[in-house]
């Protein structure tokens, strides 16, 4: 299985609590030192912590962390411990006296889904989420489905779970492009079977003109309302990315990446990008190999195909997140796994 750390130097770290009201988490993904990251925020119900200081135009052009929360923009809380953890170990911005660790941080909706609306995370479950990243070995395995930021996620209006996913694709001039995705959707898988062809899967059917967007009974599930009963407001969800790559990019040039990603986000899910998700895609270039920029012709070939694999890769993390998501049961409520 290929995960967004088989791009070298990327560390993921999960920390999470179910049971006594809670069902929530946080995901950090640790890159290394003088890794260049920006955003692109398509969502129209977004909750985020410093994506201001990622666009190409502002002053900083590396990231220290990327944290991904449940909570709501309460949980954007745990950025301050990923933020404590940067500076305990010398990563940020160098200002005189010290370091300002730029941790960029993004939150999906998840409060209450454990039946206690208080239970969400704090700075002390981002510190760590953030040691436990840095504790993991260079290219270890990710853990996937209900863990960290996907541990409270939901998708199709909140009736199956959602959760953690990662991909990565090579290609063939080695440049690595991985993907995690935290799935916690209105929508549903776009061309998805709801019957699974294998465990931890979810299984694709044909990509043609003709197939079906999802299934007639997953979509009436994910929808309809009881005889009588007021159709209520969808909830509110988001879906969060963040793709990583081990080639040379500046910040503008992973802003269009991050951009290019969103396409994998809309092939995965429908709908997407509602006024009721805050779908967001963070983007991260290590820096450890160069692209053709031999001529003009060269430097777009070579940013066009690292960018068309980043909304491959991202297709891939979001089904991955939704076939790794098992079903969970609280006071709150009975989410299903999707499929099954």
């Amino acid at each position: 299985m290929t995960a967004i750390t088989d791009v070298p130097g990327l560390r993921v770290g999960h920390a999470g609590r179910t049971g006594d009201g809670w069902l929530s988490g946080v995901t950090v993904v640790l890159p290394p030192a003088g890794t260049v990251g920006s955003v692109d925020v398509r969502g129209g119900g977004p909750g985020t912590h410093e994506t201001d200081a990622l666009d190409p135009t502002t002053l900083t052009r590396t990231v220290d962390a990327v944290v991904l929360t449940g909570g709501s923009a309460f949980g954007l809380a745990a950025a301050h411990g990923a933020q404590r953890w940067c500076e305990e170990n010398g990563r940020g911005f160098a200002v005189t006296g010290g370091v300002v660790p730029i941790v960029p941080a993004a939150a999906i909706f998840d409060l209450g889904r454990g039946g206690d609306f208080a239970a969400r995370p704090d700075a002390a479950m981002g510190y760590a989420a953030t040691a436990g990243a840095a504790a993991r070995k260079i290219q270890h395995d990710v853990e996937r489905g209900n863990v960290g930021a996907g541990t409270g996620a939901l998708i199709g209006r909140g009736k199956y779970k959602g959760g953690v996913g990662t991909a990565s694709i090579t290609l063939e001039n080695g440049v690595v492009v991985g993907a995690l995705a935290v799935v916690n959707a209105l929508g549903l898988p776009f061309g998805t079977s709801p019957a699974r062809g294998e465990p931890g899967s979810v299984r694709l059917s044909e990509e043609r003109a003709s197939t079906p967007r999802v299934s007639a009974e997953a979509a009436e599930a994910a929808t309809a309302t009881a005889p009588g009963e007021v159709p209520q407001p969808p909830a509110l969800n988001t879906t969060l990315v963040v793709v990583a790559t081990n080639a040379i990019l500046d910040k503008a040039e992973c802003k269009r990446t991050a951009s290019a990603a969103h396409a994998g986000l809309a092939r995965a899910l429908d709908p997407s990008h509602t006024l009721a998700d805050g779908d967001t895609v963070f983007c991260l270039a290590t820096g450890a190999l160069a692209l053709d920029r031999s001529s003009e012709a060269a430097r777009q070939v070579s940013l066009i195909t690292l960018q068309s694999a980043a909304a491959d890769v991202v297709r891939l993390a979001i089904l991955d997140g939704i076939g790794c998501a098992e079903s969970v049961s609280t006071p709150a409520g009975e989410f299903g796994a999707y499929g099954r």
